[in-house]
């Protein structure tokens, strides 16, 4: 991703970073969760602009929780993933998304991904075009303005930020390319969701091929990607079709069904109303695809008190579109 506009969008989002419970003002872009890659990496002055604001906080860093995600420590508590980037501070799917998570020390970042009709990767929710862009505008006569019936330039062309607000105007929708980018330049994770797969015939080699080419299946994939779906089909492709890659099933099988989807998924990742202590076990007792206990990442929690009852139950990881509330709720 360009430097320039890069910068653009971390001034856009400003630079307070949260350590601890105190939230310290420092040059924006400039912190990196202490313990990650990008805390211990040459170049940029991102890891000693993190020591000084915990210094002047008087606080000493936490390690991030995560050297991949099958080799997290359940000790540390669950591993926190913004909800389609820190979407409850920059419209959902969009690069100001990424750059508010890494404003927010949140390394692990969730997405949507379909395609174009003319084969682009796309990151996107909703299968329409309607509630986070201007497509009703630009287009009137092509409803149901499904993503499917959009070339890549006509979806290049709307604005997703908008609806969120004034300081987002013409925020694009970002192609699966773009993102990597900026998640790779950030130091960031990527919880992958394929969305409505069913609509896509083949998206799932077409996903596997564009993280090779921008090298995220290289050395342990799962050190810093999960790809997800609530289509079981989906999830158990992408495993067929690159074994190494951590998968992830959304929803709430039973647990005598749950052997059935460790064959090719290492998570279980249920609603967080759905959940108790009894079941978060039962699944966790399960060893999936690559031999390892299954994990449990609740979604979508948004306050700090359901937060820690849920990580009370003893899931692995929780998605949030509030990483900060979720991160004081865990503290307290």
């Amino acid at each position: 991703m360009p430097k320039l506009l890069t910068a653009l969008l971390r001034g856009r989002l400003g630079g307070i970073a949260a350590v601890g419970t105190l939230a310290v003002l420092v040059p924006a872009g400039a912190i990196a969760a202490p313990g990650s890659p990008a805390a211990s990496a040459p170049g940029p002055a991102r890891a000693d602009a993190a020591t000084v604001a915990a210094t002047v906080a008087g606080v000493t860093p936490a390690k991030a929780p995560t050297a991949g995600v099958l080799a997290s420590d359940r000790d540390r508590g669950p591993l926190i993933v913004a909800h389609r980037g820190a979407s409850g501070h920059a419209p959902e799917n969009t690069l100001a998304a990424v750059e508010a998570a890494d404003e927010l020390d949140t390394e692990w970042v969730e997405t949507d991904v379909q395609r174009s009709a003319d084969g682009e990767l796309v990151l996107m929710h909703d299968t329409t075009l309607s509630r986070t862009t201007n497509v009703e505008e630009l287009f009137p006569d092509r409803a149901p303005w499904n993503v499917s019936d959009f070339t890549a330039a006509e979806i290049a062309t709307l604005d997703a930020g908008s609806w969120f607000g004034a300081e987002f105007a013409d925020e694009p929708v970002p192609t699966l390319g773009d993102y990597l980018d900026l998640l790779g330049e950030n130091r960031q994770s990527l919880l992958l969701e394929i969305k409505a797969p069913e609509l896509y015939p083949g998206i799932e080699a077409e996903i596997l091929d564009e993280l090779g080419d921008e090298g995220w299946l290289r050395g342990r994939p799962g050190d810093r990607l999960v790809v997800q779906s609530f289509n079981a089909d989906s999830v158990r492709t992408v495993h067929e079709l690159s074994p190494r890659v951590i998968t992830g099933f959304l929803g709430t099988p039973s647990l005598a069904d749950v052997p059935d989807y460790a064959e090719f998924a290492d998570q279980i990742n249920p609603r967080y109303g759905d959940l108790t202590a009894e079941y978060v076990a039962g699944i966790q007792d399960v060893r999936g695809a690559h031999g390892r206990p299954l994990q449990v990442y609740a979604w979508t929690i948004n306050d700090g008190a359901t937060a820690a009852r849920i990580a009370a139950l003893g899931v692995d990881g929780i998605i949030t579109n509030f990483p900060e509330r979720v991160r004081e709720g865990l503290e307290d």
